[in-house]
């Protein structure tokens, strides 16, 4: 593996962005990115996902270790090229390597030999030799593991998450050769202070970054399937879960809403590959399908909640609080909050979000709803769906249409005498 003489990160979202920032403070780094847009905001060492230190932004593009593109001819001095470009699913919940695979590409034309190039984007296992070698080799005349050399460390960034950030995470990594893979783990090694650990080869690498959120996406789901059960017992899963709890092995997991660009993705790209080898997968998409309804089951029993207190509920008014996949982060992507939305509106219920971290104009774009910019209105029925911790000091008396108004938890966020029922 030569020197790293110049680092490429190739797109610098939630989890390109920090890793040029860690990076950019040992070696020389160039941070692209297709949307000019983005450079431009980086630039004035601004960051809408707030998931950079803008200090230390500033600090590393000061230092001129860390320069920031949109340009394919700027990258063609560098010698490692890491792809950190989203990979979601499509409408059939099959894996979408659209981006992965252009930008896959688009290194290829710049590719040389004794370059590296290094996946962090998830994908299912096999994809980075199977889908993503064949296009580098085809656009760059070059020979694999002969004129150039890949690996794959899976990102672990947890949006939102100012404690366990990039360089406290441990890194898994991986090569295409035993030295590149040695010498992959060393470079990462030089930023992650959490330590590496280098995986047999890059298809256990790429399995290891699947099962660890399908795990998750499992379990939440065990505990949303008991909240459907005891919803009809009429027992509060949350106090079930305190009980439980008091058993040292208990896994305390909470019900909830399961978005976002991991959890409520990463299981369908490993069903996605099992499905190729000719196995059906049981567990993880019954766990899926758990998960994905969530959204309709708590529509539904707000609608019920509103019946039993007599509202009329064609035209009442509802509130959601928030919009994001998680608590107190802007990330929308694959926000199942949506769900809610929508089955709210098939109700007849005219529906407002408020979401203070969420940016409206990418609500917007991505779902089509406009957030409200301020509360100033009574509600009929209020849902609290993300924990943002603006909402603990809401005048929920102020926001409620009389004494009959709803109010429901997803998250067990608020104090329990101020809501009707919770998750």
């Amino acid at each position: 593996m030569p020197s790293p003489n110049k680092i490429a990160i190739i797109g610098l979202g939630y989890v390109g962005l920090p890793l040029a920032i860690e990076f950019g403070r040992q070696y020389q780094v160039l941070g692209f990115d297709i949307n000019k847009n983005r450079i431009e905001e980086l630039r004035k060492g601004e960051d809408h996902t707030k998931e950079a230190d803008v200090d230390d932004l500033n600090e590393v593009l000061v230092s001129k270790n860390l320069s920031l593109s949109s340009h394919l001819e700027d990258l063609k001095d560098c010698n490692i090229y890491i792809i950190t470009v989203p990979t979601p699913i499509d409408q059939f919940k099959a894996p979408n390597l659209g981006l992965l695979l252009k930008a896959t590409a688009m290194i290829g034309t710049v590719l040389k030999k004794g370059d590296i190039v290094i996946y962090e984007s998830t994908v299912y296992p096999g994809c980075t030799e199977e889908d993503c070698v064949p296009v580098l080799e085809k656009t760059s005349g070059l020979k694999f593991n002969h004129d150039f050399y890949c690996g794959y460390s899976p990102e672990r960034i947890n949006p939102g998450d100012k404690v366990n950030t990039l360089t406290k995470i441990r890194k898994v990594t991986s090569g295409s050769t035993p030295e590149i893979a040695d010498a992959i783990d060393s470079l990462y090694k030089s930023i992650i202070t959490a330590g590496t650990h280098k995986a047999s080869s890059i298809k256990v690498a790429e399995a290891s970054k699947a099962i660890e959120n399908a795990q998750r996406d499992l379990n939440i789901s065990f505990v949303n399937e008991l909240s459907l059960i005891f919803d009809r017992m009429n027992i509060d899963t949350n106090d079930v879960l305190d009980a439980a709890s008091t058993k040292w092995n208990f896994l305390k997991f909470k019900p909830g809403l399961v978005g976002g660009h991991c959890i409520g993705v990463d299981p369908y790209y490993l069903a996605h590959k099992a499905e190729s080898l000719g196995y059906h997968p049981q567990v993880i998409l019954s766990g899926r399908r758990v998960n994905d309804n969530m959204g309709m089951f708590i529509a539904n029993k707000v609608i019920k909640l509103m019946i039993k207190k007599g509202h009329k509920i064609d035209g009442a008014r509802a509130l959601i609080l928030g919009i994001t996949f998680k608590e107190n982060c802007p990330d929308i992507r694959n926000s199942r909050v949506i769900d809610i939305y929508k089955e709210l509106i098939q109700f007849g219920l005219v529906v407002d979000i408020y979401d203070p971290h969420a940016q409206k104009e990418k609500v917007e774009e991505e779902y089509g709803v406009a957030l409200q910019e301020e509360l100033n209105q009574k509600y009929d029925t209020i849902i609290l769906a993300v924990a943002h911790e603006e909402f603990k000091h809401l005048d929920y008396k102020m926001l409620k249409y009389g004494q009959k108004a709803v109010i429901f938890d997803t998250k067990s966020f608020l104090d329990r005498s101020l809501v009707d029922a919770r998750l």
